[in-house]
């Protein structure tokens, strides 16, 4: 580039005193200057060639033919490995196909089988008795209601006036208003019955949460009593007590813990109140938090009723919390 720009002043130099000089000395010196330097600059440097008598350059022909070569492989290449990678998703695809469905196939069977539990007359039995206290709503009506709500009040304060059912002093048990029937709700009659059996069974433990002496807790805790009415409504929903036969591995094995334990479900009741409270602690969770300590709760309360060597509710890794 820097040449032919520099050669045109020149060029058009010579061309001044050939005008003086006569036409055959131009034809003569016109003749004896290359092509290239006659020829306007493209912008991209390179030049015009418009002499048709000039003779083709054979390597401009090998250079384009071997252009349509590198473009027809790329292109090959670029189509042999869409190919390539259609067929690897191709395959991926049936695989997760096949092995989806030879899961599905696993899990029916496995259903099947735990479907074909019996129950023996003895857990046919208990199961009904069990599913009857469910199906008992709380009522404050009732004379037998409002000496089970007396007797846990004594059970929990032995040394203390029992006071009326509408008073501000059930408040202290962790009821949310000053009548104690109005939180009963979903939990049913079962729910006292459940907070009874653990205040006689496991007092020590008992004591401990009603009072809040373990740990180190926040200042916006959980309600002892109304906790106690959820605790027992999750382990209805997790055990599927209200519906036919339980489909969960826990809810099965459960039956079978059954028979072996006439108060298997309210033993299960106040290892999960313990497990709910140890929890609570170790997570230095607040009030705004209780559902989620309650979720991680039941997803360990299944875990272990899922274990096989479990043979009776002691068995639980949870249940040594209640002999602390």
């Amino acid at each position: 580039m820097v040449e032919c720009v520099m050669a045109t002043p020149t060029i058009k130099k010579r061309r001044g005193v050939e005008i003086h000089q006569g036409k055959k000395e131009n034809m003569a010196n016109t003749a004896s200057v290359p092509n290239a330097l006659r020829d306007p600059l493209l912008p991209s440097g390179q030049a015009v060639i418009n002499n048709p008598k000039s003779t083709p350059n054979p390597w401009d022909d090998r250079r384009n033919d071997l252009r349509h070569g590198i473009h027809n492989l790329s292109q090959f290449i670029k189509n042999v490995a869409r190919r390539i990678a259609n067929l690897f998703m191709s395959v991926g695809s049936f695989l997760r196909k096949v092995l989806s469905f030879n899961f599905t196939i696993q899990g029916l069977n496995s259903n099947k089988v735990e479907h074909s539990l019996v129950l023996n007359p003895l857990q046919e039995e208990r199961l009904q008795n069990l599913r009857r206290r469910l199906e008992v709503p709380f009522d404050a009506s009732l004379v037998g209601h409002q000496e089970a709500l007396r007797q846990l009040w004594r059970l929990a304060y032995p040394e203390r006036m029992i006071p009326p059912f509408k008073s501000n002093l059930w408040k202290e048990m962790g009821w949310q208003g000053a009548d104690p029937s109005t939180d009963f709700r979903g939990g049913g009659f079962i729910s006292l019955e459940n907070l009874i059996y653990f205040a006689e069974t496991y007092p020590d433990s008992f004591q401990r949460l009603l009072h809040k002496q373990d740990g180190v807790r926040s200042e916006w805790e959980y309600p002892f009593a109304v906790a106690g009415i959820n605790v027992s409504f999750m382990l209805v929903q997790m055990l599927e007590l209200h519906s036919g036969n339980p489909t969960t591995k826990a809810g099965i094995h459960f039956l079978k813990l059954l028979g072996g334990d006439e108060m298997a479900f309210d033993r299960l009741y106040c290892v999960a109140f313990q497990l709910l409270d140890s929890k609570w602690l170790s997570k230095r969770a607040t009030y705004m938090e209780f559902n989620e300590v309650m979720k991680s709760t039941r997803l360990q309360l299944e875990l272990e009723l899922e274990t096989n060597e479990i043979s009776s509710i002691r068995d639980m890794p949870a249940y040594i919390l209640l002999n602390r």
